[in-house]
């Protein structure tokens, strides 16, 4: 007889989350539980990072406000002799456009960083894609050619954004790992966090303008140097076909 009132138990509690799910009622701080539960199952997920045995990884700048530190940011990265790829807004490729110039010349990738910089989960699909299109041209009318990466301004994203990028023939990519330089930490606060974080596939995110952003990414690449760490650009560093990306944004080959 327990047995019986267990399994009996059991079932309804079962059937209760199922209908509580299901209903889409219960609404905690404007978000209604059942949806958010799905939406969860059914994420997809940018690349934060490339599962990978080789001892390298990738280092990033963003760039949309200000740009007097970027020559130098180019002339210590080919002191270490190192790759990095600049994610640049239309308005930054339109006010500084021999920087740009500069920054391909010398051989670093340009990844898109949006046209206007706005929460793109805010907008439709058809704006996201305004978005991306206008930031491609911006790059193009310069560089001449067409960026393969993308990242979004403040790392928010949603699966419409994605599902854009795929049609767009665009790589969606955040970050493994945060300097947090915009914040104003000094050049020992910031490579340290970078240092302490880094492993193999890892991608950096640094700003181009921070404050100390020149003394702490030297810091870094010469902490890499030490471990002969490969540093390389994102484009180098992730894969473009026969891959998948887990629930925590690590992209991994299928064999």
């Amino acid at each position: 007889m327990k047995l019986i009132v267990l399994k009996r138990t059991t079932l309804a509690i079962i059937v209760g989350v199922l209908l509580f799910l299901s209903a889409f009622t219960l609404n905690l701080g404007g978000v209604e539980v059942g949806a958010t539960f799905f939406y969860m199952a059914n994420r997809r997920h940018p690349i934060y990072a490339v599962k990978t045995d080789e001892n390298k990884l990738a280092i990033s700048f963003d760039a949309a406000w200000g740009a007097d530190k970027t020559r130098q940011i180019i002339s210590i990265c080919k002191e270490y002799d190192v790759k990095a790829t600049f994610f640049l807004v239309s308005f930054w490729v339109e006010k500084y456009p021999d920087m740009v110039q500069e920054i391909y010349n010398n051989g670093f990738e340009i990844g898109l960083h949006s046209d206007t910089h706005p929460d793109m989960t805010k907008l439709s699909k058809s704006q996201m894609e305004s978005e991306l299109k206008a930031n491609i041209q911006a790059i193009e009318n310069v560089t001449g050619i067409k960026p393969k990466i993308f990242r979004p301004p403040y790392g928010y994203y949603n699966n419409d954004l994605l599902d854009v990028c795929d049609s767009l023939g665009l790589s969606c990519v955040k970050w493994s790992v945060d300097s947090l330089d915009w914040k104003g930490l000094s050049a020992s606060e910031l490579s340290g966090r970078v240092i302490k974080n880094s492993k193999n596939g890892s991608i950096v995110l640094f700003h181009n303008n921070s404050d100390h952003i020149l003394d702490g990414l030297k810091q870094v690449l010469e902490f890499y140097k030490s471990k002969k760490m490969q540093v390389v650009s994102v484009g180098e560093l992730i894969y473009y076909d026969n891959f998948e990306i887990d629930n925590q944004g690590i992209q991994f080959k299928k064999f």
